[in-house]
C-alpha cells in the first residue's frame, strides 16, 4: 500500500491524515493547542506549540503505515490563512503566532477603508481590508510597538515557520502569500504599495514559490523522531479554504462550497482572478488556473456554542447526565420551531464579522422578540441567521461569478440534519453532503499527489469521495424566508453605524469591569 499524509495546521489545532493512493484515511491524528486571549481582541498561539502538535501528528499516523509492503510518497501541508509572527536574525520568534482571529489592528483596517487605500490594495491583492490580515497587524505592531516591530529581522507565517524549522529554509506558498494582503494577484509578487503601505521591505518576506513546489532534506533528529525517510518529498501545499474546496470536490465552474466549522465559509472556484467592486469577497490561489473566489464568517458553530452555554446551560448538563449530544438536544428543541422562528431574526456577530460586511465591530442582536417567543425560537433563530449570513455571502458571490450549478457543504454542522436542511431552504437549492471527512486534510494530499505526477489532474479528487446526503428545498418554508431574509440584510446595513460605538463603550468599560 501506498501513502500520502495530508497535515492541517488549523486554528485550535493541527489534524493529520494517513492516507491510501486510493483517498482513504488510513490514520489519524487531531493534536490540540491553546489559543491565547489574554486582552480584548487578542487571538494568538504559540508557534512553537504548534510545530509539537505537527511532529506528533505525523509520528502518530506514520505508526500506521506498513512501509515494508509500501512507500509513503510525501506529505502536503493546509494551513491557516492570515497568521503573522516576527523572527530575529537567527529565525527564532520575538511574538507567538497573531492569528486571522485578532483583531487588535481594527483601527487601522478602519483607516484604509476611509482613506481610500484600501480599496486600490483589494483590487491588487484581492484579500479584503479587515484586521485579520497580515497588512493590517503590521500596520497596527509599527504603531503601537514600534520597539518590538524593528527588532523583526523576518515577517512569516505559521507554514512558514514549520517549514523553516523542519528544512532550515525559508520560503511562502502563493496561497498563504495571497491572504497576507501584500501579495498581488497578477503579476504573482509582493506589492510595491502594500509594502511601503506595511512598513516593510521584500527581503524581510519569505521566498515565493507555488503551492505544488517540493522540499526534500528534512533535519535528521526530526525525521528521526517521526519515523520518516529524510528525502521524503514535502509539498508546500496551499491556504486552508482552498483546500476545504479541492477536498469536498468543488473544484468546477459554479459548483459551490459552503463549510461551517467554529466559524464558516462559502467559496466558489474560477480559472482567473475575478474581484468584487464592491469589495465583499476575497480571490485566493489555489493552483495554476484554479483560483477560489468566497468569503468568510467568523460565527458559524461558535455562535451554537454560546446559545448551549449561556441560554441552555440546564439542558446541556442533563444532556451530559443522559450521556447523549447536548447540540443534538437542542437541534431537536429547535426544530419543533417553524421556519422563521416566528419572526425572530438574530444577527450571528458575536466576535466581528468578516464576509460580506468586514467590521470587526459588528457585534450580536436578537430583533423582533415579543412575548410569545421562548428560548426555543431563539436556538431556531440563532441556527437560521448563521445560514442567513452565509446566504448574503451567497448573493454578493452571485454578483462576481454567477449564480451557483450546485452547493457542497461540509463543517460540523454537517452532522445536523436539521442545519443542512436549513441551507437548502434558505438558498433554495440541493444541498450535497461529501462524504469526506477532514476535506482540508484531503484537499491537501490531493494537491501532493498532483505536484508529485501520482494523478493527471486534481479533478481525481472525485474519485477519493462519495455522497453520504442530498437535501432539497422544502417549498413550504420559502415564504417565510423570502420575507424575512431581506429584512436581515436592511438590519445589518442600519445596525452598521452603530457597531463601533457599541464597540468603542464595550472596550472601554465591559473589558475593564471584566478584569476587576
Amino acid at each position: 500500500m501506498d501513502y500520502m499524509i495530508g497535515v492541517d495546521i488549523g486554528t485550535t489545532s493541527v489534524k493529520t491524515v494517513l492516507y491510501d493512493t486510493a483517498g482513504k484515511m488510513q490514520g489519524y491524528s487531531n493534536n490540540l493547542y491553546p489559543l491565547y486571549q489574554d486582552v480584548p481582541d487578542m487571538a494568538e498561539e504559540d508557534p512553537d506549540e504548534i510545530f509539537s502538535a505537527i511532529i506528533d501528528g505525523m509520528t502518530t499516523v506514520m505508526r500506521k503505515a506498513d512501509l515494508k509492503n509500501g512507500t509513503l510518497h510525501g506529505v502536503s501541508f493546509s494551513a491557516a490563512m492570515h497568521s503573522l509572527i516576527l523572527l530575529d536574525d537567527d529565525h527564532k520568534p520575538l511574538t507567538r503566532a497573531i492569528t486571522w482571529a485578532d483583531n487588535r489592528a481594527v483601527k487601522y483596517a478602519d483607516e484604509l477603508r476611509e482613506n481610500g487605500v484600501g480599496k486600490q490594495l483589494y483590487e491588487k491583492t484581492g484579500t479584503p481590508i479587515h484586521p485579520m490580515t497580515p497588512l493590517s497587524k503590521l500596520i497596527w505592531l509599527r504603531n503601537e510597538q514600534p520597539d518590538l516591530f524593528n527588532q523583526a529581522r523576518w515577517f512569516v507565517g505559521i507554514k512558514e515557520y514549520v517549514i523553516y524549522k523542519l528544512f532550515g529554509v525559508l520560503q511562502e506558498d502563493y496561497s498563504i502569500a495571497n491572504a497576507t494582503g501584500l501579495f498581488n494577484i497578477f503579476n504573482m509578487d509582493w506589492d510595491d504599495q502594500a509594502l511601503k503601505v506595511a512598513g516593510i521591505t521584500r527581503d524581510q518576506l519569505p521566498k515565493l514559490v507555488d503551492t505544488t513546489d517540493q522540499i526534500t532534506g528534512m533535519k535528521a533528529d526530526y525525521a528521526g523522531v517521526i519515523g520518516m525517510d529524510p528525502q521524503t518529498p514535502f509539498i508546500m501545499g496551499a491556504s486552508d479554504g482552498p483546500l476545504a474546496n479541492l477536498g469536498v470536490n468543488a473544484i468546477d465552474p459554479g459548483v459551490v462550497a459552503v463549510t461551517i466549522g467554529t466559524s464558516g465559509a462559502v467559496r466558489v472556484v474560477t480559472d482567473k482572478p475575478k474581484i468584487d467592486p464592491k469589495g465583499r469577497v476575497f480571490c485566493y490561489y489555489l493552483s495554476k488556473d484554479h483560483w477560489v473566489v468566497g468569503g468568510p464568517v467568523n460565527n458559524g458553530g461558535i455562535v451554537f456554542r454560546w446559545v448551549r452555554d449561556q441560554l441552555f446551560a440546564p439542558e446541556k448538563l442533563t444532556a451530559e447526565q443522559m450521556q447523549i449530544d447536548s447540540y443534538d438536544l437542542l437541534t431537536e428543541i429547535a426544530a419543533k420551531v417553524p421556519a422563521g422562528s416566528d419572526g425572530l431574526i438574530f444577527h450571528p456577530f458575536l466576535g466581528g464579522e468578516r464576509a460580506p460586511i468586514w467590521d470587526a465591530n459588528a457585534r450580536g442582536s436578537f430583533f423582533g422578540l415579543t412575548r410569545t417567543h421562548s428560548r426555543a425560537h431563539m436556538v431556531r433563530a440563532a441556527l437560521e441567521g448563521i445560514v442567513y449570513n452565509l446566504y448574503t455571502v451567497m448573493l454578493a458571490l452571485e454578483e462576481v461569478v454567477g449564480k451557483p450549478s450546485s452547493i457542497q457543504a461540509t463543517g460540523g454542522f454537517a452532522r445536523s440534519a436539521l442545519w443542512r436542511q436549513m441551507l437548502a431552504d434558505i438558498f433554495e437549492q440541493d444541498v450535497t453532503i461529501p462524504e469526506s471527512p477532514e476535506g482540508t486534510a484531503l484537499g491537501a494530499a490531493t494537491l501532493g499527489m498532483y505536484a508529485l505526477g501520482m494523478i493527471d489532474d486534481l479533478s481525481a479528487v472525485k474519485n477519493f469521495i462519495g455522497v453520504a446526503n442530498v437535501h432539497h428545498p422544502n417549498p413550504e418554508t420559502f415564504p417565510a424566508y423570502r420575507a424575512l431574509v431581506p429584512i436581515y440584510i436592511r438590519l445589518s446595513r442600519q445596525l452598521q453605524s452603530e457597531y463601533k460605538n457599541i464597540a468603542e463603550y464595550q472596550r472601554k468599560y465591559v473589558h475593564k469591569s471584566e478584569k476587576k
